[in-house]
C-alpha cells in the first residue's frame, strides 16, 4: 500500500470545505463542468469563423485545434482561483515550485518524448505498424502544435492533480485513494472521445497513476506537466498518431498500422488504447512506486539517525 503523505497534502489540509469524499467530488465535476465549457470557447469562435468560409470543417483542423490547445489555459486558471479562494489554500499547494522548475521540466520533457517513443518501438519490433518520414513537412505549424500542448499538458495536470487529487489527500483521505478516484475520473474524462473502450479507459487512468506518483515523488506539478504535453506531441506531432482518439494532424513522421487486432494497434482511439502503452506506462509507474517506496523508509530512518 501507498502509505507515504506527500507535504503537498499538508499544504492543502487547512481548507474551509467538506473533507467528504463524495462532496470534493461533486464540487470537482462542477468545476470540471465549468473549464470544459470555457475551453470550448476558442475552437468555436474559430469554428464559427471558418464556417462562414467553408462547407465542411473538421474539429482537428489546425485552425480550430490549436486555439483549443491555447484556450486550454483557462483550465489552469479556474483551478487555481478555486483552489486559492474557495478552498483558501496556498498555490504551493498544487505543486508550484520555484525551486527546480527547469530542471523538472527540462527532465520531464525527456521523460514524455522516451515513454511515447517506447510504444513505437515495441510498435515497430512486433511489426505492428511502420513508421516513415513525411514530406513537406509544416515547421511553423509542428511549433504552434508544441507550444499548445505545452498549455494544455499542464493545464490538465493542474484540474486532476493539482487540484483534484491534493483536495483529495489535503482532506485526509489515503494516498492511494487520491491516487486512485483523481486517475479514475481522468481514464473517464476521456469518455466522449473517438473509439474509446476499455483498454484505452485502462491506459488513460493508468497515465493518471502515473502522473499521480510523479507528481508525489517529486513534490511539483513542473515534471508530469511536460511529461503529459511532450507524451502528447510525440504522439500526435511527430509519430502522426491520433491523440486520444482526435484524429491525425500535422506531423514530422506519420505511422501506420499494418495490423487489424485493436489491442495492438489502438484503433481508432490511437496508441493510448494499445497494450504497448499500458506495458510502458505500467513499467514507468512501477519504478515511480518504488522510488516512492524508497524515499519513505529514507525519511522514516532519519528522525532515528538524527536522535
Amino acid at each position: 500500500m501507498l502509505n507515504y503523505r506527500p507535504k503537498m497534502f499538508d499544504e492543502s489540509s487547512d481548507t474551509n470545505t467538506s473533507k467528504e469524499l463524495f462532496l470534493i467530488i461533486c464540487s470537482f465535476v462542477v468545476v470540471f463542468m465549468l473549464i470544459r465549457g470555457l475551453n470550448a470557447i476558442a475552437p468555436a469562435i474559430a469554428l464559427s469563423r471558418l464556417i462562414k468560409q467553408e462547407e465542411e470543417i473538421s474539429s482537428n483542423d489546425p485552425r480550430v485545434k490549436i486555439p483549443y490547445l491555447f484556450g486550454t489555459v483557462l483550465g489552469i486558471i479556474v483551478a487555481i482561483i478555486y483552489c486559492r479562494f474557495l478552498e483558501h489554500r496556498p498555490v504551493r499547494s498544487m505543486g508550484v515550485k520555484r525551486k527546480g522548475f527547469l530542471v523538472h521540466y527540462l527532465s520531464g520533457t525527456l521523460a514524455g518524448a522516451a515513454l511515447m517513443s517506447s510504444t513505437i518501438l515495441m510498435t515497430k519490433l512486433t511489426g505492428t505498424g511502420t513508421v516513415k518520414l513525411c514530406g513537406n513537412v509544416n515547421y511553423k505549424l509542428i511549433v504552434l502544435y508544441l507550444l499548445g500542448f505545452c498549455v494544455q499538458g499542464m493545464s490538465e495536470e493542474f484540474v486532476f492533480r493539482g487540484y483534484f487529487m491534493n483536495s483529495i489527500g489535503g482532506a485526509g483521505h489515503h494516498t492511494a485513494i487520491a491516487v486512485g478516484v483523481s486517475a479514475a475520473a481522468f481514464g473517464i474524462s476521456h469518455g466522449e472521445n473517438y473509439g474509446f473502450g476499455l483498454l484505452p479507459l485502462l491506459n488513460i487512468a493508468l497515465f493518471g497513476v502515473l502522473a499521480s506518483l510523479c507528481m508525489i515523488l517529486f513534490e511539483n506539478i513542473w515534471g508530469i506537466s511536460a511529461i503529459h504535453s511532450i507524451w502528447n506531441f510525440t504522439q500526435g506531432n511527430v509519430y502522426g498518431i491520433s491523440v486520444s482518439g482526435t484524429g491525425e494532424t500535422e506531423s514530422i513522421l506519420r505511422t501506420t498500422v499494418t495490423s487489424d487486432k485493436t489491442y495492438l494497434t489502438g484503433g481508432k482511439f490511437g496508441m493510448e488504447g494499445s497494450i504497448f502503452t499500458t506495458i510502458a506506462l505500467g513499467t514507468a509507474a512501477l519504478i515511480v512506486f518504488l522510488l516512492i517506496l524508497g524515499k519513505a523508509a529514507s525519511a522514516k530512518k532519519t528522525p532515528e539517525a538524527a536522535e
